[in-house]
């Protein structure tokens, strides 16, 4: 389960990149299953990604939009992962409003993890899960001393209640289901992330190492980020 590391020259070429693997991912999708499932991170890194979407034509009415984590907040609130991608990309193409499967985190994290765990039973493996990491290693709401969901039993959705972070519940697609796609891509920039892309390159155990799918994972650095 190989980790490959990539290195962007500079700003544009670490979004270039970013959107021409979206692109590969969606044309295989299209080709091998006429539907294309894709898992889509939070926080600000992703942005620029999504805004970059939302001006080029695509065939969204075969994209299949899922969260790889969320807040527990109201749905308006910006801080939410669903209203950054909404107000960034999603509101602004014609993707049908019943391909975009947002978390209910308004029914509370341990319901809505649950809810979330019904819609997914039918999907066995993504098309391409986007993730990000944070200044201490997290990945989707996966954080350091929690449980990740590795274990071959472990639940589709987690119901996350001590978050570290705020807010402290929260709902998040296990490592066991992240884990099940055809590609996955880390989406990393900024000097803040550097020692968890440290500790991650130097075998720790950080959550976003648990991210292990079958053809491995691609890591998109950009310099900052990527500096020893």
């Amino acid at each position: 389960m190989e980790t490959r590391w990539h290195v962007a020259q500079g700003d544009a070429d670490w979004l270039r990149q970013a959107v021409a693997y979206v692109q590969a991912a969606e044309a295989r999708a299209l080709r091998e299953r006429g539907v294309f499932h894709i898992v889509l991170a939070g926080g600000a890194t992703p942005r620029k990604v999504y805004e970059q979407l939302a001006q080029e034509r695509h065939d969204w009415a075969h994209w299949q939009v899922w969260f790889g984590d969320e807040r527990c907040l109201p749905p308006s609130d910006p801080e939410c992962n669903s209203r950054m991608a909404f107000d960034a990309w999603l509101s602004r193409v014609d993707i049908p409003e019943q391909n975009i499967h947002r978390i209910p985190v308004e029914q509370g994290a341990v319901a809505a993890a649950e809810s979330y765990g019904r819609d997914l039973s039918g999907i066995g493996s993504f098309d391409l899960v986007l993730l990000g990491i944070g200044e201490d290693g997290h990945t989707a709401s996966l954080f350091p001393d929690h449980d990740w969901g590795e274990a071959i039993d472990a639940p589709d959705v987690l119901a996350v209640s001590d978050a570290p972070k705020p807010p402290p519940e929260r709902v998040s697609l296990s490592a066991r289901k992240l884990s099940r796609a055809e590609a996955v891509l880390f989406l990393v920039a900024g000097a803040g992330k550097r020692e968890a892309v440290k500790a991650w390159r130097g075998g720790v155990a950080v959550p976003a190492a648990a991210i292990r799918p079958a053809y491995g994972a691609d890591v998109l650095l950009d310099q900052e980020s990527a500096l020893p």
